[in-house]
């Protein structure tokens, strides 16, 4: 359904981009600068909670009241700084833009309880269903009203209407108790959860785009043009995956969390189908981004290159790392997660700075290093030892993978030694790619047949 939704708006945002100008997309995105943020506290982690704590009727209940009563705190605090953030950016149409935009947080706040629950009972299809009514509502609202000359309000409508039919499904799909919260003393432990939730996503937000601030204050520009480019087509396959597991894994973890050896069976098994899936692509988005950005950008984007060979294998690294601190918050240690956090906001964004003196290239050769820096003696060490899993069992899940990359990577150098004569850009991207992915393909089917037959048969298992 998260593809299929994806497809939909690709499409459609093509078709809109023709009905609406730059301009109705920039008073949009500097209404988004802000709320972005606000974004990340908009349900303080209450979510999450419900999905990992054992509650009672009555504490969801006042969860809810809770929840709803931060949407309208949040929805006051950006009505009355909407006139300071136009001010900000010189530009009074943007005042209008975030006040209506804001509503949302009223509104999500209503569904951040019935998701929560939806999420912990696994109940995945419906939840499914939720996310597919709001993307179909998104785009078509902001295609009829594109259409009708609604301009930027057309993409402002759209999100306060998709929002709106997201919660109300959401509510009918999941009703709940709503009361005020009277007897906070048993929210405690759920809203320290919140809490360490919170500052663990503030943390994430700050050192993830350390970089694009660093790259636009120090190179300028044209410089953080490109970086922003590779790291965007870097992160495609990444996100699809990630995004998506994301949405899943907390649930399934946390209905485990006492069962650590059900929880050391999936953490392995997902994590070699994630190798699986985002090691050829991104190590293969890597060795032909030469060929690739020309062919599909142009040659003008030639910047962008280096950025996007070091990103794309950084995109490799993390999206295998996705999945510890999910399982740190499903199993309850969400202080733990936390201070890892602002262990990486605390040294990430020194090695940017110390990069940047060698350009794009070296603020990207930074997330190669400092990631692993960073999560390797913290969450990754902390996880593995909490579960029992020795490290070599887990270097052993990820070995169809890396073998079956390290034969593409041979077989695309074997094929641009071999390839001596002139050749178009486009047919010599179209054969690498081939033939990379074929090397993968026998390789891991191979070699590692058994391995994939037993990743296959695991999730049948997860069905039934």
């Amino acid at each position: 359904m998260k593809w299929l939704t994806q497809a939909l708006r690709w499409s459609s945002t093509l078709i809109i981009a023709r009905l609406l100008t730059p301009t109705d997309y920039g008073l949009v995105g500097m209404a988004m600068v802000y709320l972005g943020l606000v974004q990340l506290v908009n349900e303080f982690g209450l979510g999450s909670a419900i999905v990992q704590r054992k509650l009672d009727e009555d504490q969801v209940a006042q969860l809810a009241g809770v929840s709803a009563m931060l949407g309208l705190f949040l929805f006051l605090v950006s009505a009355a700084a909407s006139g300071l953030i136009a001010l900000i950016f010189a530009e009074p149409r943007v005042r209008l833009v975030l006040l209506a935009l804001s509503t949302t947080f009223l509104i999500r706040g209503l569904q951040v309880v019935p998701r929560g629950l939806l999420t912990r009972e696994l109940e995945f299809r419906l939840l499914a269903g939720v996310d597919a009514a709001e993307a179909a509502t998104l785009t078509l609202a902001t295609l009829v009203l594109a259409l009708l000359g609604y301009g930027y309000w057309a993409l402002v409508f759209s999100s306060v209407l998709s929002a709106l039919v997201s919660s109300l499904c959401a509510l009918h799909l999941r009703p709940h108790r709503m009361a005020l919260p009277l007897r906070l003393a048993s929210l405690r432990d759920s809203l320290s959860f919140g809490g360490h939730v919170v500052l663990s996503r503030v943390a994430w937000y700050a050192y993830s785009n350390a970089d694009f601030a660093i790259v636009g204050r120090v190179l300028g520009t044209a410089a953080l043009g490109a970086y922003s480019f590779g790291w965007s087509i870097a992160s495609i396959p990444v996100e699809r995956v990630s995004a998506t597991m994301g949405r899943v894994v907390m649930g399934v973890f946390s209905s485990l969390q006492d069962d650590y050896p059900a929880i050391r069976r999936y953490l392995l098994a997902l994590t070699e189908g994630i190798a699986l899936l985002t090691f050829p692509a991104t190590v293969g988005l890597s060795l032909v981004a030469p060929d690739f950005v020309y062919v599909v950008l142009g040659p003008r984007w030639s910047a962008a290159i280096l950025p996007l060979q070091l990103l794309s294998l950084y995109a490799g690294i993390r999206s295998i790392d996705t999945l510890f601190p999910q399982i740190l918050l499903a199993t309850g240690h969400s202080r733990v997660n936390m201070r890892f956090s602002l262990i990486a906001v605390a040294v990430l964004p020194a090695l940017f700075y110390a990069g940047s003196h060698w350009g794009t290239t070296g603020v990207a050769f930074a997330w190669i290093v400092g990631f692993p820096l960073v999560t390797l003696p913290t969450n990754f060490r902390y996880t593995l030892r909490m579960l029992g899993i020795p490290a070599r069992d887990y270097l052993m899940a990820l070995r169809p993978a890396v073998n079956g990359t390290l034969a593409m990577a041979l077989a695309v150098h074997a094929v641009r030694a071999t390839i001596t004569g002139p050749l178009a850009p486009s047919l010599r991207l179209t054969v690498e790619v081939a033939v990379g992915a074929g090397a993968y393909a026998a390789v891991v089917f191979l070699a590692h047949g058994s391995r994939v037959r037993a990743f296959a048969a695991f999730l049948r298992s997860t069905r039934r």
